[in-house]
């Protein structure tokens, strides 16, 4: 067979798929054009192939029918298309979805922290059993304070410790246990210090020391530990879905929580590194920090609200996530 031949030929055919594949939008009538096209091209250069081998009418065929099979397939988003649709819609949907079950868990855990300080604040003996006095006063008048100290080092460490322990709670929340039992170890290990810093006069000094990162620090992790409990919830109660294919889908959407607590965290850390323990009056550090905790909680509950409003669930699209299994029901 002469490839000039057939490139002669065929010219024309190629030139048009090569022009439907180009094409910004493409009807009905188009779309079987190209798949027609796309089928005749292919074998045009299975011909070429198997008659003249490697052949500059081979590549340039194989150009064009690279970039059909690309429009026929589809292709991924641009980065910037995706984290558009992420922060728009997908992180702030996924937040939105766990914002009952945030509560719950912000309302338990102040619960055991007042509960925890209250009750060994009430007692001398039981104040007595955590430490020497000595130690324990140096801790409320000392130690507790300088740990603190504003720096760049120790606000990347704050942020890299948070964003672990918030990404434990999602990623190990499917099995109901380890959310509940960090959440449930920090109330009680923050109890515990009040306690102290109550007893020893300063409990206003230890709230100016929290509040400020705090507000927003705490809500990440109640965030994170509600992910968790509803990837473990969607185990339990599939629904009319397989448990496997619940649980993928919760999964997926919910994992986008721990991505973007990351960026949450990091500015709570920033906070604790700069603000909490600067020289800045407290009023201005409380401020700071309620509108820290302000800008989260208006992306996850305005923004979020009309992400699921649009349809948004925080799962990836299906394109991402690849094709659903249809269910009855």
């Amino acid at each position: 067979m002469d490839a000039d031949a057939l490139s002669d030929a065929r010219r024309p055919e190629w030139e048009r798929l090569d022009a439907l594949s180009r094409a910004h939008r493409l009807n009905g009538a188009q779309v079987d054009e190209l798949i027609v096209r796309y089928r005749a091209a292919s074998a045009d250069l299975a011909e070429l192939k198997t008659s003249v081998g490697d052949s500059p009418q081979g590549a340039y065929l194989s150009t064009i029918l690279a970039a059909a099979r690309l429009r026929l397939t589809g292709a991924s988003d641009s980065i910037l298309t995706q984290a558009t649709r992420f922060f728009g819609s997908q992180l702030p949907a996924a937040l939105y979805r766990v914002r009952w079950t945030t509560l719950v868990i912000a309302l338990a855990f102040v619960l055991i922290w007042a509960i925890t300080g209250a009750w060994i604040a009430a007692d001398p003996e039981r104040v007595a059993t955590l430490g020497p006095p000595d130690v324990l006063q140096q801790y409320a008048e000392e130690d507790f304070v300088e740990y603190y100290q504003p720096a760049a080092s120790f606000a990347g460490m704050v942020w890299t410790n948070n964003a672990w322990l918030a990404m434990q709670c999602v990623l190990f929340g499917v099995s109901g246990v380890w959310p509940v039992w960090m959440l449930a170890q920090n109330a009680i290990g923050i109890g515990v210090a009040t306690a102290v810093m109550a007893s020893y006069g300063y409990l206003d000094v230890m709230l100016l020391h929290i509040l400020p990162h705090g507000m927003l620090e705490l809500t990440c992790l109640f965030v994170a530990a509600a992910a968790g409990l509803h990837v473990f919830w969607a185990w339990v109660a599939p629904g009319p879905r397989t448990r496997g294919a619940a649980l993928a889908a919760e999964g997926r959407a919910l994992a986008t929580v721990a991505i973007g607590l990351v960026f949450a965290l990091g500015l709570s850390g920033l906070v604790e590194g700069f603000v909490t323990g600067s020289a800045l009056p407290s009023p201005v550090k409380l401020v700071i920090g309620a509108a820290a905790l302000g800008a989260f909680l208006f992306y996850m509950l305005v923004t979020g609200r009309r992400a699921v409003r649009r349809g948004e669930s925080g799962d990836l699209v299906e394109y991402e996530a690849g094709t659903p299994t249809l269910v009855a029901g």
